[in-house]
């Protein structure tokens, strides 16, 4: 675990469970070693805050590219938060780099690591769960990891679409069982 991610999750959880009273749900069903991937509906830019957050071991996500090639003193800053939590870059506009990254987010679950992903490959516009993409299946295929389904409740309302800050709203996290487990 990075020492930025360390230091943030030792911070943001307890100022988040005093500030927005999150309702966590079966984060015992996270294995606590080994490769597992944590799939989610995507509801709102914090969604990939709160997962981490709620997840008893550090989580990697897949981020667009943009958030590391920003300019100026805000661009690095950005560009070095993103790398310091480990999130992988994917260039949303090429298949074959999207490919790309999905193959180092193999790395990470080969590694025994916990990685993060959007079925659904980008948020919801209006809070609906819509068609997933195949990618979920075989990653955990190939890496012969479990897929812990997750759902994210409210996080739309704690931050909309294009908002630069969260309300107070109480969202929920739900960590199913197991979905499945690919042998």
């Amino acid at each position: 675990m990075s020492g930025l991610y360390h230091l943030g999750v030792g911070v943001l959880k307890p100022l988040t469970h005093l500030l927005y009273r999150p309702t966590i749900l079966g984060a015992h069903n996270v294995p606590p070693t080994g490769g597992v991937i944590l799939a989610s509906n995507h509801l709102s830019f914090i969604d990939s805050f709160a997962i981490p957050l709620a997840a008893p071991r550090h989580v990697r996500f897949i981020a667009k590219q943009e958030y590391f090639t920003g300019t100026g003193i805000g661009g690095s800053l950005q560009r070095g938060f993103f790398e310091g939590i480990g999130a992988i870059p994917v260039d949303r506009h090429s298949s074959r780099a999207a490919q790309e990254s999905l193959d180092l987010a193999l790395e990470v679950l080969h590694g025994g690591g916990a990685f993060g992903i959007y079925p659904e490959g980008t948020r919801s516009p209006d809070g609906r769960l819509y068609k997933g993409k195949t990618g979920i299946a075989r990653m955990a295929l190939e890496a012969g990891c479990p897929v812990i389904p997750v759902a994210m409740i409210g996080t739309d309302k704690a931050q909309q679409i294009e908002a630069a800050e969260a309300a107070a709203v109480r969202a929920r996290l739900r960590l199913a069982q197991e979905a499945a487990k690919a042998t």
